[in-house]
């Protein structure tokens, strides 16, 4: 199998562990398919223990190019796209508090050890530039409406 991830349904590990778990020693990882919930991925300690090295090595290295000088901060700009080609949509000043929104919310996350917020930061942002790629939403968006409707009301109110 190689590199490739493996699939099997969760019944598959609960019925059959031994044979199920050898799995792991030809695939760093299994999908493990749940009828009644959200899939998992199963791996091990050691194996997760890397990746997490080597996200966190990543971090630290954009982190601190992005301090360097200001040509660090350029040739970040200029990788961006390649990375994540929807920032070509992005105003240029979104670009750049991107950018560094992007290095800080990844050196925080880092420090906790987990990169939810890095996640959520990145659909953040995605979002933002679908809106300014279709014109019709941006001037929908973006208009002065004249009228005031009133207080938004609490969402944690809502039953």
């Amino acid at each position: 199998m190689g590199a490739e991830n493996a699939a099997v349904n969760f019944s598959e590990l609960v019925n059959k562990n031994k044979q199920t778990l050898a799995r792991l020693k030809e695939t760093p990882r299994l999908l493990l398919h749940r009828r009644d919930g959200e899939d998992l991925v199963l791996t091990t300690a050691a194996r997760a223990e890397q990746d997490q090295t080597v996200v966190s090595a990543a971090t630290r290295m954009l982190a601190a190019m992005a301090r360097r000088e200001p040509g660090s901060m350029e040739l970040l700009l200029d990788i961006l796209p390649d990375a994540f080609p929807w920032v070509r949509f992005l105003p240029e000043s979104d670009l750049h508090a991107f950018a560094l929104e992007l290095v800080d919310t990844m050196r925080a996350a880092d420090s906790l050890g987990n990169s939810a917020s890095v996640a959520q930061l990145l659909i953040a942002w995605q979002h933002t530039a679908e809106v300014y790629s279709d014109p019709a939403l941006l001037a929908a968006l973006t208009r002065d409406h004249d009228e005031d409707h009133g207080p938004v009301p609490d969402p944690r109110d809502a039953t």
